[in-house]
């Protein structure tokens, strides 16, 4: 393909015949000469007759001009030109290699990549080349194999952006072995735009094997974990030059309930902004995850843990120093640790107040320092906030050693023990690294730190299990024990310097950081290695567009000790790691990984991902040469004479008809959409068709009505329903009535349809019609409420806004749904987890019961079914029956139950109640073994 700017040629070597110009030229300059009229009157046959030698006449300079472009027309046209081309892979025969970075940054332009990748397999399908497809984001990277495009159009076509970084090294060793036996190949690019410190090694080495084409675009922003400033959850967001310049950020909960937003705008000339979140602390421990409203990528979304989350600590000291030698104050070193991370409420003395008043106030871990035997009530309210998950740290001292009662891990010794001192030969003893099952594990100890005094544990069976750290002669420095849902833990030294200069260094930061995480009983990676579980199991990943999914198989658990180490990969998908309630999450994005521009190789060429579809300019070439050799036909006959005036304007008339014949039809237009909406109609009206409204993005439109298609024929081949090739709509033109239901995918990017084409969607659903709205997102949250989980879910909210929708509800445990057919208790699709929404039965508001009836002109149908579960994705199948897409958490089980909802769906919007009948009720308990 030859480009020219905006213009390329699909047949090139036609536009050879330019070269013939000059002769047409010489040829077309001629026109015949004028006819004379002679009076032959019989009895003068010679008289008058003059003889002349008739020679042609030179055509005027401007009729020379219209056929010289008549001809360019026609030649241009024949060489098949377009506009806006898709730029050409090469011309020559040899392998084609297409490199896919399918990674988190190309998820926002994912269609247009899937796009590109299908016309690139259709182009070498056409020259029967060689290809082979080779994703960058991936695993264990197979040897790469060349074939037939065909042949590769089921896998790729299942391709799909990555939650990590590409790993693009991984691939070159292979790529290079690949094509050492082959002719020089066409390498193609289709790269995220970003460099993760290889890319430009990367693109030099693809350079030096072969004729290199990069496609490069512009992207989303994307977002870093926050850090906590001053009780503010601060996050700093990245973008390419030239991307996305504004937008919000929106702090979400785990449940989906959204608490908050914040705007950020970018300077012109930056690259680089923050964010601020001031939210009350309550809230602030709430949030789950930071998201970039509208993102569409794994980038766009930092999930948050009990490290985020700002616990509430109470101080208690045994001693009233702190004002007048604060620096030998017992909580003194204790505050200026935790301050940075936590809120304090502090009580100048255990005499100074009631210890169960500080409780009253939601704390997660209360620190003693020195307090000796505490109030009855105080030790019974102390005991109680254990038993329900409270952390209780205390510092000995000379008030401890006295004696403590009974809120201790380890039985301990009166008095203590003293290193170092005048009258002792043992010298300050340092600390023994820390053990695999510590709490502390992976910590680094400072060789300065030594104690030299502490209180001595009572030997015991009990002891070394709840020893989480050492002196290095192997007495206990820090023990602690589980009490119900709490633990209580005991440094065996002061706070202060008085004992030990472990309160100097920042050691002892982090030691009381790692209580803090875990503070609340359960959940961080410290409680898990104190309970003898050293791994983290994958609960939740993030896929590559961003949405939280039950992990893939590939999935692996994280050692605890080394969490803090690992990044995002093939094998560690970005998301929430450890138990259920209080799990660690993993980030696609760190800020030591900060990824920049990537800078393309000079001797490669650059291209650009373009949306614009290819225009086909011949027809409209040919049209316009023949309308310019009408005018040379119509001024040849002027000048000749044979055509006079009142001929000329007939003559007129007629190619005006013949060039308006061949304009595409416009004029037209509306007579030609009527009669194929009255075709569509009759065809509907004729038999029972499943319907699903086209969104414009073609890869969703094909795997809606595969998605249908499949059904109807499973729908023909288990009930008694034989439903025909289902239908595409257009919300804003196509007659709704005649579908009893309609499946409609919900994009991210979704628009508002007109106010009219809301009015036919009222009236449908009042009607007796039956929407299933597909967010494809199983935690997207229920849109009718303010919980905004994701972009689709956001869409999803607005169309409804524009809709009269009644309450809904999940569908209850007797619903018809889970009876129509079969016998269900789920509702998965190709995901399978969100919940599937129908119209309440009945709603509390109040003192007052509103009871909410479904219709009684649809038979108890609800008009609305809302789903997350991607169901199209699960049903579709390809024309030899194999499925499209995997479903997640996989298995074939899921999919023949995804069939099943599918059924049930379909079968209980035609049939409505009928399965409600009483009758059925006692053999389908029965059953279902209840």
């Amino acid at each position: 393909m030859l480009t020219l700017g905006a213009i390329g040629f699909l047949q090139p070597l036609v536009l050879g015949l330019l070269l013939a110009l000059p002769v047409i030229w010489w040829l077309l300059r001629f026109t015949p000469p004028h006819p004379q009229a002679i009076a032959f009157p019989p009895f003068r046959l010679l008289l008058g007759l003059d003889r002349t030698e008739e020679e042609p006449d030179r055509s005027p300079w401007w009729l020379t001009a219209l056929r010289i472009l008549a001809a360019l027309l026609i030649i241009v046209a024949f060489a098949r030109p377009v506009l806006n081309p898709e730029p050409d892979t090469g011309a020559g025969g040899g392998p084609l290699v297409i490199v896919v970075d399918n990674s988190w940054a190309a998820a926002p332009g994912w269609p247009a990549r899937a796009r590109l990748l299908s016309k690139l397999l259709d182009e070498a399908d056409e020259a029967g080349r060689p290809v082979a497809v080779v994703p960058t984001a991936r695993g264990a990277t197979a040897d790469i194999r060349f074939a037939a495009a065909a042949d590769l159009r089921a896998a790729t076509g299942a391709l799909a952006p990555r939650p990590h970084a590409p790993l693009r090294l991984a691939v070159l060793e292979k790529l290079s072995t690949a094509l050492l036996k082959t002719r020089t190949p066409d390498i193609v690019w289709l790269s995220d735009g970003l460099d993760y410190a290889d890319g430009t090694h990367f693109g030099q080495q693809l350079a030096a094997l072969g004729r290199l084409t990069v496609f490069d675009g512009q992207g989303q922003p994307w977002i870093y974990p926050p850090r906590l400033e001053d009780g503010d959850l601060v996050t700093r967001l990245d973008r390419r030059p030239g991307g996305g310049a504004s937008g919000e950020i929106a702090a979400v909960a785990l449940n989906g309930r959204d608490l908050g937003r914040e705007a950020f705008a970018f300077k012109p000339a930056e690259t680089s902004t923050e964010v601020r979140f001031s939210l009350p602390v309550d809230l602030r421990n709430q949030v789950a995850r930071l998201v970039i409203a509208g993102g569409r990528s794994a980038g766009s979304v930092a999930l948050l843990d009990d490290r985020w989350r700002r616990r509430i600590v109470g101080l208690v000291s045994g001693a009233s120093a702190e004002i007048t030698q604060p620096l030998l104050a017992p909580l003194y070193y204790v505050e200026r640790a935790l301050a940075p991370f936590t809120e304090l409420r502090r009580m100048a003395s255990a005499r100074d107040g009631r210890i169960a008043d500080l409780l009253a106030g939601g704390l997660s871990m209360l620190i003693l320092a020195d307090v000796g035997h505490l109030l009855e009530d105080d030790a019974r309210a102390v005991g109680n906030w254990i038993e329900e998950g409270g952390t209780l740290v205390r510092f000995a001292g000379p008030r401890l050693a006295a004696g403590a009662g009974d809120l201790l891990p380890v039985a301990l010794r009166r008095g203590g023990r003293s290193l170092g001192g005048a009258l002792s030969w043992a010298a300050p003893q340092p600390l023994s690294p820390f053990q695999a099952t510590s709490p502390f594990a992976g910590m680094g100890i400072p060789g300065e730190v030594t104690v030299s005094r502490q209180v001595l544990a009572e030997p015991g069976l009990e002891l070394g299990p709840r020893t989480w750290a050492r002196l290095a002669d192997g007495t206990p420095l820090v023990t602690a024990k589980r009490v119900g849902n709490g633990r209580i833990v005991l440094f065996h030294v002061t706070a202060n310097s008085d004992w030990s200069n472990l309160p100097l260094s920042g050691l002892f930061v982090d030691m009381l950081r790692r209580l803090v995480e875990l503070s609340e009983g359960v959940g961080s990676a410290a409680a898990d290695i104190a309970g003898g579980a050293a791994q983290l199991r994958p609960r939740l990943a993030l896929d590559g567009f961003g949405r939280l999914l039950p992990p893939p198989a590939s999935a692996q658990p994280i050692a605890a000790a080394a969490f803090a180490e690992t990044s995002a990969g093939p094998n560690h998908p970005p998301g929430y790691y450890g138990p259920e309630d209080g799990p660690r999450a993993l980030n696609t994005l760190n800020a030591e990984a900060r990824p920049v521009p990537l800078e393309i190789p000079a001797q490669a060429l650059r291209r650009t991902y373009q949306d614009n579809r290819e225009i086909p300019l011949a027809r409209w070439l040919i049209l316009a040469g023949f309308v310019v050799l009408l005018i040379d036909l119509m001024a040849t006959l002027t000048l000749s004479g044979r055509l006079r005036s009142g001929r000329a304007g007939t003559a007129a008339v007629l190619a005006l008809l013949v060039a308006a014949a061949l304009v595409p039809d416009t004029g037209f237009a509306q007579n030609k959409d009527m009669a194929e909406r009255d075709a569509r109609a009759l065809m509907a009206a004729t038999q029972t068709r499943l319907a699903y409204v086209q969104t414009g993005d073609g890869e969703v439109d094909r795997i809606s009505n595969a998605g249908l298609h499949s059904l109807s024929i499973e729908l023909a081949n288990r009930t008694a329903l034989e439903p025909a090739a289902p239908v595409g709509l257009n919300i804003e033109r196509d007659e709704l009535v005649f579908f009893p239901l309609i499946y409609w995918p919900v994009l991210p990017d979704a628009g508002m349809p007109s106010e009219q084409a809301l009015a036919r969607i009222d009236t449908y659903l009042k009607n007796g019609g039956t929407i299933l709205f597909d967010s494809r997102d199983p935690l997207g949250g229920l849109p009718t409420t303010n919980v905004v989980a994701s972009p689709a879910a956001d869409a999803l909210k607005r169309l409804l806004s524009g809709l009269d929708i009644p309450p809904l509800e999940p569908v209850p445990a007797n619903h018809v749904l889970t009876k129509a057919f079969y016998l269900l208790q789920s509702f998965p699709g190709r995901f399978d987890g969100g919940e599937l929404w129908v119209e309440a039965s009945g709603n509390t508001n109040g003192d007052a019961e509103i009871e909410v009836t479904t219709r009684t002109n649809a038979d108890g149908v609800s008009s609305v079914i809302i789903g997350a579960n991607d169901f199209a994705g699960a049903w579709a199948r390809d024309d030899r029956g194999a499925p499209m897409l995997p479903v997640a958490p996989g298995g074939r089980g899921q999919r023949e139950m995804a069939t099943r909802v599918g059924i049930n769906i379909v079968m209980y919007t035609l049939t409505g109640n009928y399965k409600a009948d009483q009758v059925h009720v006692p053999s389908l308990l029965e059953r279902l073994g209840q």
